[in-house]
């Protein structure tokens, strides 16, 4: 399938490929199990035990790249997941329709030696080991499949952007409060090197009680690390967030209403942790032009 027929797709089923396993190289294989153990030792006591067990449960290992055939048995057992193959990027009304039918799509080609700490397009590992364990935990996958069906609603009522920042700071980015601590649970963050290692060790971010309002206004960059992380008290906090709102009403307000910054504290914030700025420090200047 070509780029433009991606992007020009018209439904789920129009993106769809073969993942072609067996045409992985040995050294793609090396690739993913280099990524996979490093990954895991950075987020060690520091990523919450559900996505731990949802590795386990999948056989998700160091051995090399899944088989989706073989993954998606246990997967549909546990919640009635399922992951598909696409070949990149593809637009909002396939991928909503993707999740409100309980198929998460992942990309098949996996970045390259020289590109380990950096990829600008998610590739097979972000998309398979930073999303696809947390979807054997219920809770979680019922946030994901709400978040489809809102996808679709959100088209129509031009609600996308306030979407994606929803995205952004839960799926993509998200923490979440155990009594043991906060716990990482964003796939951005589970599969990223650079990210993980900035949560862990750099106290520059804010972290946020979760709030809707304040999530779906709140601006972010695509190609930095985060000025703030917004933490759940559980995954079914999400699910109540999307489905105990009208959120049709929503957009049409938060349209009206400015967007907020990542690096300010704003009134009414549920502070966890004021984050020290320092590493945006040196950067007066991206402090503005945010998504």
């Amino acid at each position: 399938m070509s780029a433009h027929a991606v992007l020009t797709a018209r439904s789920k089923d129009d993106c769809i490929i073969d993942q072609g396993w067996s045409g992985y190289t040995p050294e793609q294989h090396e690739t993913w199990g280099i990524l996979f153990e490093r990954q895991l030792r950075t987020l060690e006591g520091h990523v919450c035990q559900e996505y731990l067990d949802g590795l386990q449960a999948l056989g998700v290992d160091a051995r090399g790249i899944p088989d989706f055939a073989s993954m998606n048995r246990s997967l549909r057992q546990r919640t009635g997941w399922e992951v598909v193959a696409v070949p990149g990027l593809i637009p909002s009304r396939p991928f909503f329709e993707m999740l409100a039918n309980r198929q998460f799509p992942a990309g098949t080609f996996i970045r390259t030696r020289e590109q380990l700490d950096y990829l600008e397009e998610p590739d097979i590992f972000h998309d398979v080991f930073g999303h696809v364990p947390l979807l054997t935990n219920p809770a979680y996958a019922d946030y994901m499949e709400a978040y489809g069906r809102l996808g679709l609603k959100a088209i129509e009522a031009k609600g996308v952007k306030f979407l994606a920042r929803l995205n952004w700071y839960t799926i993509e980015f998200g923490l979440i409060r155990k009594p043991e601590g906060i716990r990482i649970y964003g796939a951005g963050i589970c599969s990223s090197f650079g990210e993980a290692r900035y949560v862990v060790e750099d106290g520059s971010a804010h972290h946020l009680g979760f709030d809707l309002d304040r999530v779906a206004r709140t601006g972010y960059y695509i190609d930095d690390l985060q000025a703030s992380y917004f933490v759940v008290d559980s995954f079914d906090q999400l699910f109540r967030a999307l489905r105990d709102t009208d959120m049709v009403e929503r957009f049409a307000r938060w349209r009206a209403e400015p967007a907020l910054s990542p690096f300010d504290i704003e009134e009414g914030d549920a502070v966890l942790r004021r984050g020290s700025g320092r590493y945006w420090a040196g950067f007066p200047a991206r402090k503005t032009a945010l998504k």
